[in-house]
């Protein structure tokens, strides 16, 4: 389990993450291959939730418009499988990019909470904690075996160059 940046005091007040202006949303979140296992394994999740190309498929927000996560409890904000929510979800609101073939720990400044603290001390050394997180051997081979969670988002500061091998670029 990574350690967050942002608190869940901060994200359960907050409207920003979880919901998508389109169905097929880049933002919507990349599952792991064991993590999508997982969710199958859990009778009280549909396969419907997770897409053809690995990723949680939103679905149509019942309290207004757009998309929203299908584990999403938009009554209290909460998440419905927190205790197993994916890896991209943990990590959010940074991201493991692709930009110009090199790997790179981002951040979405669209956070309230990094916008307002992406400059102070606390989110250097988280920084520095979460590229180490990343880096370490485990986690660098559960990212060669799973190229998907490598995205090109587009709009996040660059805060990271992860030390990939050649060939998961």
């Amino acid at each position: 389990m990574i350690k967050q940046f942002v608190p869940q005091e901060f994200c359960l007040k907050c409207q920003g993450c979880c919901r998508f202006k389109e169905a097929n949303s880049v933002w919507s979140p990349c599952l792991l291959d064991e993590e999508i296992q997982e969710l199958l394994d859990k009778p009280e999740i549909p396969a419907a939730s997770i897409s053809i190309d690995r990723r949680i498929q939103p679905i149509a927000n019942p309290g207004g418009a757009d998309f929203i996560c299908p584990f999403l409890e938009t009554l209290n904000n909460q998440c419905k499988i927190y205790s197993i929510r994916p890896f991209e979800c943990q990590l959010y609101p940074f991201l493991i990019n692709l930009r110009k073939n090199k790997v790179l720990l981002t951040v979405d400044l669209n956070c309230p909470y990094a916008y307002e603290r992406i400059n102070s001390q606390e989110a250097k050394e988280y920084i520095v904690y979460l590229a180490g997180y990343l880096n370490s051997t485990p986690l660098l081979s559960m990212l060669k075996d799973n190229p998907q969670i490598i995205q090109a988002y587009e709009d996040l500061r660059e805060v990271a160059e992860l030390n990939l091998p050649h060939e998961i670029k």
